[in-house]
Order: C-alpha cells, then sequence, then structure tokens
C-alpha cells in the first residue's frame, strides 16, 4: 500500500496543513510509504522535495498567485498526471479547489479519500464555480472522513452520503511544557490568573468579545492572546479605549516551539470563534494535553464545542456573549484541578496522534 495525501500548503500554516502532514508523517513511520502533496506558500520557483523518513516525503509545487484562500498552483497537475500510478490510495483534504482540480484531470483510476475539514463558507462567490467539481469529488471517494461527528451530520453538502461517511478526531502528540520557561511566563505575570487565546486576529475569531469580557472580570486576571492579522491595530483601539492596557496583551505570533510554556503558563485556554468556519479548534486539544481547562464557543454546526465536552474539560458558551465568557472563565479558574484533570483524561481518550493514524490505517484496509 503507497498512499499520498494532497493538498493545502508548506510550510505549514493551518490546521489542515497541520493534519496532512501528521498524517504523511505518522504513517510513514510505521513503515508504509506516504507521501504528501502541496502548493508552496512562499511562491518557491521550483520543486521542492522534504525527506520525512524513509518511507515519507513532502513534494511543494511552486505557486503562480494566491486567490480566494487558494494557491494557485497549475504544476500541480502536471506532477500528479505523472506519478498517480504510483500510489494505491489518493487521501484528498478539502477544502482545497486546487487539489480537487489536479485530481479530477489527473486520471487517476485507484482508490479515494477525502478528509472534509470544514465546508466552504467565507468564498460563496467561488463557491458557485466550484460547487460541480466538489459534487465530483463527494461522489469519487470511497469514504468521507470529518473531524467530528457533528460536523459530518450537519454538513449540507453530505445530507444525502451519510453512508459513506465516518469521524476520525484530529490527534496530536502531547505538548511537554519545560518547568522553566513556565516559571519565566508566570514570573512576567506574577499574581495574576492568566486566561490564554491564540488564533488569527480575524472577524471570525471573536476576539472583541473576550477583550469586553475582561472588563466584567476581576483585575487580577489578565488576557493574552496570540496571533497577528488584520484586526490587530482595531483590537488595540479596544483595549485602550476600555482602559485595559494593563490587563490584556496582544503578544504577536507564538512560535511553535514557545506554546507549550504558554499552554503551560496559562490557567485556563479561551475559543471564542463565532462561526462555523471553526470546525474543530486543534488549540483546544493542544491545551488539553497540558492539563488546562477550555473555554470554548457552542457555534452551530460545528464540532467546537463536541472537542471541548461541556462540564467535562470546561464550558461552552453563546458565541459573542461577553457575559457568559466572563462566567465560565471565573467558574473553570476556580475548579482548574478538576476540570484540568479531565481535559487531559478526555485528551488521552480521544485525541491523541497514535489513535488518529490508527484510525485511518484501518479505513485504508477495508475492502
Amino acid at each position: 500500500m503507497k498512499i499520498l495525501q494532497l493538498g493545502k500548503f508548506y510550510p505549514i500554516r493551518g490546521g489542515v496543513e497541520k493534519v496532512e502532514e501528521s498524517l504523511t508523517e505518522g504513517i510513514s513511520t510505521r513503515g508504509i510509504p506516504c507521501d504528501m502533496l502541496c502548493a508552496s506558500f512562499n511562491r518557491a520557483k521550483d520543486l521542492q522535495v522534504i525527506q520525512l523518513n524513509d518511507n515519507g516525503r513532502i513534494f511543494v509545487v511552486p505557486t503562480w498567485r494566491k486567490m480566494a484562500a487558494t494557491m494557485l498552483a497549475p504544476k500541480m497537475i502536471g506532477w500528479l498526471r505523472k506519478h498517480h500510478a504510483e500510489y494505491d490510495i489518493i487521501h484528498i483534504h478539502h477544502p482545497d479547489p486546487m487539489a480537487a482540480l489536479a485530481l479530477r484531470l489527473s486520471g487517476y483510476k485507484g482508490r479515494v479519500f477525502l478528509h472534509w475539514h470544514s465546508d466552504i463558507l467565507s468564498q460563496r462567490f467561488f463557491l458557485f464555480f466550484y460547487r460541480p467539481l466538489q459534487h465530483w469529488l463527494i461522489r469519487r471517494a470511497e469514504k468521507i472522513v470529518g473531524t467530528t461527528p457533528v460536523y459530518v451530520r450537519e454538513s449540507p453538502y453530505l445530507t444525502r452520503v451519510q453512508d459513506k461517511c465516518t469521524a476520525v478526531p484530529i490527534g496530536i502528540d502531547s505538548l511537554q511544557p519545560e518547568p522553566e520557561r513556565v516559571a519565566a511566563l508566570r514570573c512576567r505575570f506574577a499574581g495574576k490568573k492568566l486566561v490564554l487565546s491564540i488564533g488569527r486576529l480575524v472577524p471570525y475569531k471573536g476576539f472583541s468579545h473576550l477583550v469586553d469580557a475582561m472588563d466584567l472580570l476581576p483585575e487580577d486576571y489578565h488576557l493574552v492572546i496570540g496571533g497577528t492579522g488584520p484586526l490587530h491595530d482595531a483590537l488595540l483601539a479596544q483595549i485602550r479605549e476600555n482602559g485595559l492596557q494593563d490587563r490584556v496583551t496582544l503578544e504577536g505570533y507564538i512560535p511553535d516551539n514557545d506554546l507549550a510554556a504558554w499552554f503551560g503558563a496559562c490557567d485556563c485556554f479561551v475559543l471564542t470563534s463565532t462561526m462555523k468556519t471553526e470546525a474543530f479548534g486543534i488549540v483546544q486539544i493542544e491545551a488539553m494535553s497540558c492539563h488546562k481547562p477550555v473555554v470554548a464557543t457552542r457555534i452551530p454546526g460545528s464540532g467546537v464545542s463536541w472537542v471541548n465536552e461541556d462540564g467535562v474539560s470546561g464550558r461552552n458558551v453563546t458565541p459573542g456573549n461577553p457575559q457568559e465568557y466572563a462566567a465560565a472563565i471565573q467558574e473553570v479558574i476556580a475548579n482548574c484541578d478538576k476540570f484540568g484533570e479531565s481535559a487531559y483524561l478526555r485528551f488521552l481518550k480521544r485525541f491523541t496522534r497514535p489513535q488518529m493514524i490508527d484510525k485511518i490505517l484501518q479505513l485504508y484496509e477495508k475492502p
């Protein structure tokens, strides 16, 4: 069995790409040949080949231009036409119109698995033109894999194909905070109850509501938001208008090698997304792996509130409601040990990387 994970970008930027890379590396580490084909995020001019191990490679084709959150990479089509016969399974990750087009034009006749990470929600105009290709992809797939049972069940595009849909939760390796680095961050915010939130500073992440919630919390609560994006200046202005300069920190981009320390240092993690664009929220399970309780939102049709089990690993609240955010943050921090231990146990039960890889391989092995 030789497998190709197909879609998205490199270097890794988002959750979809993290899952692809994790599957490629995890499967190939078990001695099963598994490659990944994607487009260059930084518009490299030549084909790049990244050797993960003896059985796994990432092929990165040049990108012509970026449009509507999609890398236009015509060379992906040529590469796949040339090499598709080498693979027994192509596992394509949606949404990625470029990857879908490449598969459609490749002439590939083998087994196709479709990983349905999210519906296309923010590019409605382009969805009108992409919809026929999306319908073909749904029909072509032997199995459709969602990241939570909720999202698979609620997606309007999958209503008629529920018989070939299943859910495999995203799994990660447990983060391991270094005590010295955690202590340094705790010293920086000495005497504070530290609330952490991480994500792109874009509207659907709902950070403005979290800033409003800080007005309702006691003075010893401090919020750190990690991430960059177009709303940085607007959030900074809101913080100043609310007089929260000493209680809210816009930390900027937090590198991957610093994440564990931040999760280890915080008292709770908050995910305030307001739209179904947030389908899973990998940051939730990263926090859980560090024994941290989570406050998340009940987004209709999303799997976010399934990942964070209300009353177990934390609390789920109404999107965009600062009053509920503030009450939930106070509750989980007041019961941090109880919620934190339950969050860790939930992580171990459902969200480890070996579990994800085991379940995907079981799907591949079925006739």
